[in-house]
Protein backbone atom coordinates (compact mmCIF):
# COMPACT_ATOMS: atom_id res chain seq x y z
CA UNK A 1 0.00 0.00 0.00
CA UNK A 2 1.43 3.38 -0.94
CA UNK A 3 0.40 6.51 0.88
CA UNK A 4 0.78 8.46 -2.36
CA UNK A 5 -2.31 6.75 -3.74
CA UNK A 6 -4.48 8.20 -1.01
CA UNK A 7 -5.85 11.60 -1.74
CA UNK A 8 -6.32 14.29 0.84
CA UNK A 9 -9.75 13.94 2.54
CA UNK A 10 -12.37 15.81 0.58
CA UNK A 11 -13.16 19.19 1.99
CA UNK A 12 -16.57 19.31 3.61
CA UNK A 13 -18.80 22.24 2.80
CA UNK A 14 -20.10 22.51 6.35
CA UNK A 15 -19.33 21.54 9.92
CA UNK A 16 -21.07 18.91 11.99
CA UNK A 17 -24.81 18.98 11.82
CA UNK A 18 -26.40 20.42 14.94
CA UNK A 19 -28.15 17.50 16.59
CA UNK A 20 -25.45 14.91 15.86
CA UNK A 21 -23.78 13.63 19.01
CA UNK A 22 -21.68 16.36 20.56
CA UNK A 23 -22.30 18.75 17.67
CA UNK A 24 -22.82 22.46 18.14
CA UNK A 25 -23.37 25.30 15.67
CA UNK A 26 -20.11 26.99 14.64
CA UNK A 27 -18.95 28.89 11.60
CA UNK A 28 -18.30 26.81 8.50
CA UNK A 29 -14.88 25.11 8.50
CA UNK A 30 -14.26 23.37 5.15
CA UNK A 31 -11.72 20.90 6.57
CA UNK A 32 -14.16 19.26 8.98
CA UNK A 33 -16.19 16.33 7.71
CA UNK A 34 -20.00 16.48 7.78
CA UNK A 35 -21.44 15.00 10.97
CA UNK A 36 -18.18 15.36 12.90
CA UNK A 37 -18.70 16.15 16.58
CA UNK A 38 -17.53 19.70 17.19
CA UNK A 39 -17.48 19.16 20.95
CA UNK A 40 -15.17 16.17 20.48
CA UNK A 41 -12.78 18.15 18.28
CA UNK A 42 -12.64 20.83 20.97
CA UNK A 43 -11.96 18.25 23.69
CA UNK A 44 -9.14 16.80 21.57
CA UNK A 45 -7.77 20.36 21.07
CA UNK A 46 -8.18 20.04 17.31
CA UNK A 47 -10.60 22.96 17.44
CA UNK A 48 -10.06 25.92 19.73
CA UNK A 49 -12.68 26.64 22.40
CA UNK A 50 -14.36 29.15 20.08
CA UNK A 51 -14.58 26.52 17.35
CA UNK A 52 -11.72 27.66 15.14
CA UNK A 53 -8.71 25.97 13.53
CA UNK A 54 -5.21 27.35 13.95
CA UNK A 55 -2.18 26.21 11.96
CA UNK A 56 -1.15 23.57 14.49
CA UNK A 57 -4.65 22.12 14.90
CA UNK A 58 -5.18 22.12 11.12
CA UNK A 59 -2.04 19.96 10.79
CA UNK A 60 -3.29 17.67 13.56
CA UNK A 61 -6.67 17.29 11.83
CA UNK A 62 -4.91 16.42 8.57
CA UNK A 63 -2.94 13.71 10.37
CA UNK A 64 -6.03 12.22 11.98
CA UNK A 65 -7.98 12.11 8.72
CA UNK A 66 -5.02 10.64 6.84
CA UNK A 67 -4.76 7.78 9.34
CA UNK A 68 -8.52 7.29 9.21
CA UNK A 69 -8.25 6.82 5.44
CA UNK A 70 -6.20 3.68 6.08
CA UNK A 71 -8.41 2.24 8.82
CA UNK A 72 -11.93 3.00 7.55
CA UNK A 73 -11.76 0.50 4.64
CA UNK A 74 -10.65 -2.22 7.06
CA UNK A 75 -13.64 -1.55 9.32
CA UNK A 76 -15.98 -1.58 6.33
CA UNK A 77 -14.51 -4.87 5.13
CA UNK A 78 -15.26 -6.43 8.51
CA UNK A 79 -18.78 -5.02 8.39
CA UNK A 80 -19.27 -6.82 5.10
CA UNK A 81 -18.73 -10.15 6.87
CA UNK A 82 -20.43 -9.54 10.23
CA UNK A 83 -22.36 -6.59 11.72
CA UNK A 84 -20.49 -5.99 14.97
CA UNK A 85 -16.95 -4.65 14.82
CA UNK A 86 -14.46 -4.78 17.70
CA UNK A 87 -11.33 -2.62 17.95
CA UNK A 88 -8.68 -2.57 20.66
CA UNK A 89 -6.41 0.49 20.73
CA UNK A 90 -3.22 -0.14 22.74
CA UNK A 91 -1.34 2.68 24.42
CA UNK A 92 -4.43 4.80 23.83
CA UNK A 93 -3.24 7.88 25.72
CA UNK A 94 -6.03 10.46 25.40
CA UNK A 95 -7.72 8.10 22.91
CA UNK A 96 -7.53 10.46 19.93
CA UNK A 97 -7.75 7.54 17.53
CA UNK A 98 -10.54 5.72 19.35
CA UNK A 99 -12.74 8.81 19.61
CA UNK A 100 -12.23 9.78 15.97
CA UNK A 101 -13.00 6.23 14.81
CA UNK A 102 -16.13 6.16 16.93
CA UNK A 103 -17.27 9.60 15.79
CA UNK A 104 -16.73 8.98 12.09
CA UNK A 105 -17.68 5.31 11.84
CA UNK A 106 -19.05 3.59 14.94
CA UNK A 107 -21.68 6.05 16.15
CA UNK A 108 -23.81 5.38 13.05
CA UNK A 109 -23.80 1.61 13.62
CA UNK A 110 -26.50 -0.43 15.28
CA UNK A 111 -25.75 -3.49 17.41
CA UNK A 112 -22.84 -4.19 19.71
CA UNK A 113 -19.77 -2.79 17.96
CA UNK A 114 -17.19 -1.59 20.46
CA UNK A 115 -13.85 0.18 20.81
CA UNK A 116 -11.60 -0.63 23.77
CA UNK A 117 -8.86 1.80 24.79
CA UNK A 118 -5.96 0.25 26.74
CA UNK A 119 -3.92 2.73 28.78
CA UNK A 120 -1.65 2.48 31.86
CA UNK A 121 -2.31 6.02 33.12
CA UNK A 122 -5.43 5.84 35.26
CA UNK A 123 -6.19 9.57 35.03
CA UNK A 124 -6.39 9.34 31.23
CA UNK A 125 -8.66 6.30 31.47
CA UNK A 126 -10.99 8.22 33.78
CA UNK A 127 -11.01 11.30 31.55
CA UNK A 128 -11.72 9.25 28.43
CA UNK A 129 -14.52 7.36 30.19
CA UNK A 130 -16.10 10.63 31.28
CA UNK A 131 -15.78 12.15 27.80
CA UNK A 132 -17.36 9.13 26.11
CA UNK A 133 -20.29 9.36 28.52
CA UNK A 134 -20.69 13.09 27.94
CA UNK A 135 -20.63 12.68 24.15
CA UNK A 136 -23.08 9.78 24.21
CA UNK A 137 -20.63 7.18 22.86
CA UNK A 138 -21.86 4.02 24.64
CA UNK A 139 -19.74 1.66 22.57
CA UNK A 140 -16.45 2.86 24.04
CA UNK A 141 -14.68 1.21 26.99
CA UNK A 142 -11.38 2.15 28.62
CA UNK A 143 -9.23 -0.21 30.66
CA UNK A 144 -6.38 0.69 33.00
CA UNK A 145 -3.99 -2.04 31.84
CA UNK A 146 -0.56 -2.46 30.32
CA UNK A 147 -0.48 -3.99 26.85
CA UNK A 148 1.18 -7.10 28.31
CA UNK A 149 -1.48 -7.49 31.01
CA UNK A 150 -4.28 -7.07 28.48
CA UNK A 151 -3.25 -10.30 26.74
CA UNK A 152 -4.71 -12.39 29.55
CA UNK A 153 -7.41 -9.98 30.74
CA UNK A 154 -10.94 -11.38 31.02
CA UNK A 155 -12.31 -7.86 30.48
CA UNK A 156 -11.69 -8.26 26.75
CA UNK A 157 -13.36 -10.64 24.28
CA UNK A 158 -11.60 -13.80 23.12
CA UNK A 159 -11.55 -12.51 19.55
CA UNK A 160 -10.92 -8.96 18.28
CA UNK A 161 -11.34 -7.73 14.71
CA UNK A 162 -8.83 -4.86 14.63
CA UNK A 163 -5.87 -4.15 16.89
CA UNK A 164 -4.10 -0.80 16.77
CA UNK A 165 -0.99 0.49 18.53
CA UNK A 166 0.14 4.00 17.66
CA UNK A 167 3.43 5.07 19.23
CA UNK A 168 3.22 2.35 21.88
CA UNK A 169 6.72 2.72 23.29
CA UNK A 170 9.47 0.15 22.81
CA UNK A 171 8.30 -3.41 23.56
CA UNK A 172 4.64 -2.38 23.98
CA UNK A 173 4.32 -2.62 20.19
CA UNK A 174 5.53 -6.22 20.34
CA UNK A 175 3.10 -6.94 23.18
CA UNK A 176 0.34 -5.51 20.97
CA UNK A 177 1.37 -7.93 18.21
CA UNK A 178 1.29 -10.79 20.72
CA UNK A 179 -2.17 -9.65 21.83
CA UNK A 180 -3.41 -9.49 18.23
CA UNK A 181 -2.11 -12.98 17.47
CA UNK A 182 -3.76 -14.40 20.59
CA UNK A 183 -7.04 -12.66 19.71
CA UNK A 184 -6.95 -13.84 16.06
CA UNK A 185 -7.21 -10.26 14.81
CA UNK A 186 -8.19 -9.84 11.18
CA UNK A 187 -6.25 -6.56 10.93
CA UNK A 188 -3.32 -5.07 12.84
CA UNK A 189 -2.37 -1.40 12.48
CA UNK A 190 0.94 -0.27 14.00
CA UNK A 191 2.95 2.93 14.16
CA UNK A 192 6.04 1.76 16.10
CA UNK A 193 7.94 4.02 18.47
CA UNK A 194 11.05 4.19 20.68
CA UNK A 195 12.60 0.86 19.72
CA UNK A 196 15.62 0.35 21.96
CA UNK A 197 15.69 -3.32 22.87
CA UNK A 198 17.17 -4.69 19.64
CA UNK A 199 19.73 -1.86 19.52
CA UNK A 200 20.77 -2.76 23.07
CA UNK A 201 21.37 -6.40 22.11
CA UNK A 202 23.23 -5.38 18.94
CA UNK A 203 25.47 -3.15 21.02
CA UNK A 204 26.11 -5.80 23.66
CA UNK A 205 27.10 -8.41 21.07
CA UNK A 206 29.00 -6.01 18.81
CA UNK A 207 32.45 -7.29 19.77
CA UNK A 208 31.69 -10.87 18.79
CA UNK A 209 29.94 -9.80 15.60
CA UNK A 210 32.85 -7.64 14.40
CA UNK A 211 35.05 -10.70 14.06
CA UNK A 212 32.36 -12.71 12.32
CA UNK A 213 31.06 -10.46 9.55
CA UNK A 214 31.86 -7.11 7.96
CA UNK A 215 28.13 -6.31 8.01
CA UNK A 216 28.66 -5.30 11.65
CA UNK A 217 29.93 -2.01 10.22
CA UNK A 218 26.25 -1.19 9.69
CA UNK A 219 25.87 -0.74 13.45
CA UNK A 220 29.44 -0.24 14.74
CA UNK A 221 28.96 3.41 15.64
CA UNK A 222 26.45 4.24 18.44
CA UNK A 223 24.24 6.47 16.26
CA UNK A 224 24.08 3.76 13.59
CA UNK A 225 23.36 1.15 16.27
CA UNK A 226 20.27 3.07 17.31
CA UNK A 227 19.03 3.71 13.77
CA UNK A 228 19.84 0.24 12.48
CA UNK A 229 18.27 -1.32 15.58
CA UNK A 230 15.04 0.56 14.93
CA UNK A 231 14.97 -0.55 11.31
CA UNK A 232 15.73 -4.17 12.16
CA UNK A 233 13.03 -4.19 14.84
CA UNK A 234 10.33 -3.34 12.31
CA UNK A 235 11.72 -5.81 9.78
CA UNK A 236 11.51 -8.55 12.42
CA UNK A 237 7.95 -7.51 13.28
CA UNK A 238 6.90 -7.77 9.63
CA UNK A 239 8.52 -11.19 9.28
CA UNK A 240 6.87 -12.34 12.50
CA UNK A 241 3.44 -11.32 11.23
CA UNK A 242 4.07 -13.03 7.90
CA UNK A 243 5.18 -16.14 9.79
CA UNK A 244 1.69 -16.18 11.34
CA UNK A 245 -0.10 -16.02 7.99
CA UNK A 246 -0.55 -12.25 7.61
CA UNK A 247 -0.09 -10.15 4.50
CA UNK A 248 1.95 -7.10 5.50
CA UNK A 249 2.27 -3.66 3.95
CA UNK A 250 4.54 -0.86 5.12
CA UNK A 251 4.01 2.77 4.22
CA UNK A 252 4.57 6.29 5.46
CA UNK A 253 2.10 8.54 7.22
CA UNK A 254 1.94 11.68 5.11
CA UNK A 255 1.55 14.83 7.18
CA UNK A 256 3.54 13.52 10.15
CA UNK A 257 6.66 15.36 9.03
CA UNK A 258 7.35 16.70 12.51
CA UNK A 259 7.84 13.16 13.82
CA UNK A 260 10.49 10.64 12.80
CA UNK A 261 8.14 7.85 13.90
CA UNK A 262 5.89 7.87 10.86
CA UNK A 263 6.16 4.27 9.66
CA UNK A 264 2.78 2.59 9.30
CA UNK A 265 2.55 -1.22 9.32
CA UNK A 266 -0.76 -2.79 8.32
CA UNK A 267 -1.21 -6.56 8.57
CA UNK A 268 -4.18 -8.43 7.11
CA UNK A 269 -4.77 -12.08 8.05
CA UNK A 270 -4.83 -14.18 4.87
CA UNK A 271 -3.67 -17.57 6.22
CA UNK A 272 -0.64 -17.35 3.92
CA UNK A 273 2.15 -19.97 3.84
CA UNK A 274 4.34 -19.63 6.91
CA UNK A 275 7.46 -21.67 6.10
CA UNK A 276 9.51 -19.12 4.14
CA UNK A 277 8.93 -16.07 6.42
CA UNK A 278 9.62 -18.28 9.46
CA UNK A 279 12.96 -19.34 7.96
CA UNK A 280 13.79 -15.74 7.05
CA UNK A 281 12.93 -14.57 10.56
CA UNK A 282 15.26 -17.12 12.13
CA UNK A 283 17.99 -16.37 9.59
CA UNK A 284 17.91 -12.62 10.32
CA UNK A 285 18.08 -13.25 14.08
CA UNK A 286 21.08 -15.55 13.65
CA UNK A 287 22.88 -13.39 11.09
CA UNK A 288 22.74 -10.33 13.36
CA UNK A 289 23.56 -12.16 16.58
CA UNK A 290 20.03 -11.65 17.93
CA UNK A 291 19.23 -15.26 18.77
CA UNK A 292 18.27 -14.26 22.31
CA UNK A 293 15.42 -12.20 20.82
CA UNK A 294 13.72 -15.33 19.50
CA UNK A 295 11.28 -15.40 22.39
CA UNK A 296 10.02 -11.92 21.53
CA UNK A 297 9.91 -12.40 17.78
CA UNK A 298 8.31 -15.84 17.90
CA UNK A 299 6.96 -17.63 14.86
CA UNK A 300 4.55 -19.98 16.66
CA UNK A 301 2.16 -19.29 19.55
Amino acid sequence: MSSKKHNKPAAAPATAAAGSSGASPVATIPEIRPGQSVELLKELHILTRDGKLNQDSRRKLKQVYHLYQFIEPLLQEIRNTHPDVSVVDHGAGKSYLGFILYDLFFKALEGNSRIYGIETREELVQKSTALAKRLGFPGMSFLNLSVADSIGSTALPEQIDVVTALHACDTATDDAIHFALKKHAQFIVLVPCCQAEVASVLNRNKGASLGRTSLTELWRHPLHTREFGSQVTNVLRCLQLEAHGYQVSVTELVGWEHSMKNELIIARYKDLPRKRPTERLQDVLQSLGLEEMGERFFSTL
